[in-house]
């Protein structure tokens, strides 16, 4: 899953995951809301293309911290065989990866709702101030905690939610792409908000939520970074009312 991964990341460093846009476009890539605006723009093969580059950054950023669970996962079927084992392991990854590349609708409908490259562009410094509280207290929340255990824990999630045969790989695939989205959500929320192909974001996003799911200390990062982006957030938006 390490090598899938770094071969996501680099399609995307390199630009080789199909955009809307098409050629030329590049350099506006990063930029708020213009990815969502130019898949919209493209109707049906427009949200086609954003949602397969979607698809890949969350390959990118989601597979390393997924590697303990599918390794777990992965030592349970030992007594299986390998074609049998091979129809599991890929159809809980395969619906982990699939939750999370729908995802990209989400963003695609805000946008369709609200156009982002235009609200960053005249109340920039308002947007971002009031998405960095809304991080900031989700990641105080209850809940994210509660998704947070979940995916910080493969042993008790298997413990809780391990169903046989393949059948069974397919919902405990759905159930921890729920719990992984519940616990990150908010932070892609500010990526989009940053600019969904802003590499540089993707990049400290990535290390903060995988950090956050497999190290000792990641709750206190989560608290970190709700504290830090809360109190950014409301200096942002008491800047600009001055």
């Amino acid at each position: 899953m390490y090598v899938i991964a770094l071969g996501a990341w680099v399609a995307v460093l390199w630009r080789w995951v199909p955009m809307p846009g098409g050629e030329g476009m590049d350099m506006q890539m990063s930029d708020p809301g213009v990815p969502e605006a130019m898949a919209l723009g493209q109707g049906a093969v427009g949200i086609g293309l954003y949602l397969v580059m979607w698809g890949v950054m969350m390959i990118a950023m989601m597979y390393p911290s997924t590697v303990p669970l599918f390794r777990l996962y992965n030592s349970t079927l030992r007594e299986l065989s390998t074609l049998a084992k091979a129809a599991r392991l890929s159809t809980l990854l395969a619906v982990y990866t699939l939750v999370w590349t729908l995802t990209g609708l989400v963003p695609l409908a805000v946008n369709s709702a609200v156009a982002i490259a235009p609200l960053a562009g005249n109340h920039g410094s308002l947007l971002f101030g009031g998405v960095l509280i809304l991080l900031g207290g989700y990641q105080l929340s209850p809940y994210k905690y509660r998704c947070l255990d979940n995916c910080r824990s493969p042993f008790g999630f298997l413990m809780s939610y391990h169903r046989p045969g393949v059948r069974g790989a397919a919902s405990m695939g759905f159930r921890f792409s729920l719990f992984c989205v519940g616990c990150c959500w908010a932070l892609f929320a500010f990526m989009v908000v940053a600019g969904s192909m802003n590499v540089l974001w993707m990049a400290i996003i990535a290390v903060v939520l995988s950090l956050e799911r497999t190290v000792s200390w990641g709750p206190r990062l989560a608290t970190a970074v709700g504290i830090l982006a809360g109190v950014a957030g409301i200096v942002l938006i008491g800047v600009t009312m001055i």
